[in-house]
Formats: C-alpha cells, sequence, structure tokens
C-alpha cells in the first residue's frame, strides 16, 4: 500500500528548501559567480512548480524571469527609478521589469 502524502507538510519543505536556494544564489552572485546563482534559483523555481509554492515575496523582484540571474544592482542589474514606478533591467538578457511605487509615494504624501 501506499503512503499517505502529508501536503501541508510537503510544501511547508518545499519554502523552506526554495528560500535556502535564494540565499545561496544570492552567496554566489555576490562572489560574481553567475552560473551558479543561476542555476540555485532554477532549482528553487523548479521546487515551487512541483508543490505548488508561491516564490517567497523578499525573492519575488530579486531575479530576472527571462534569464533566471540572481539580480545585484550595479553588478548585473540597472535599476531606474521615476514616474511612479521602479525599473529593473537584467544587462544579461536586457528583460526589463517594472514595478509601480504608488504605496509608498501616497504614505509621504500623507505624512508631508
Amino acid at each position: 500500500m501506499a503512503a499517505r502524502r502529508h501536503r501541508g507538510q510537503e510544501r511547508r519543505i518545499a519554502t523552506e528548501r526554495m528560500t535556502i536556494l535564494f540565499r545561496l544564489a544570492e552567496r554566489e552572485a555576490l562572489l560574481r559567480h553567475g552560473g551558479r546563482a543561476r542555476r540555485y534559483v532554477d532549482l528553487a523555481r523548479r521546487i515551487g512548480m512541483r508543490y505548488n509554492v508561491r516564490t517567497p515575496a523578499e525573492f519575488k523582484r530579486r531575479f530576472c524571469k527571462a534569464c533566471g540571474a540572481y539580480l545585484i544592482p550595479s553588478a548585473n542589474a540597472r535599476v531606474r527609478v521615476g514616474h511612479g514606478r521602479i525599473v529593473v533591467t537584467c544587462t544579461g538578457c536586457g528583460a526589463v521589469q517594472r514595478m509601480p511605487f504608488y504605496r509608498e509615494r501616497t504614505a509621504r504624501r500623507k505624512r508631508g
């Protein structure tokens, strides 16, 4: 008879493994080992897809969705701010990510 799967426990373990892999990717990217960092990001994303787990929020914007590189500003990513959004360009593949920052701007207006 097959062993029963515990989905909640599987997903918790998958999230922990993804977090570990993203932290390893960050360390390798800082040491300028881009290939190894990309591999760790790829493994973390595959684990997320297999167990239907979202990428942890703290790492969601830190890798290129097109080529899988772990983005570090001024090392392999260009960051520009203006017109109500942050624009991050991957220097490896040229992919562009645009992220709004309305919430921060409205909070600043309320304080001022």
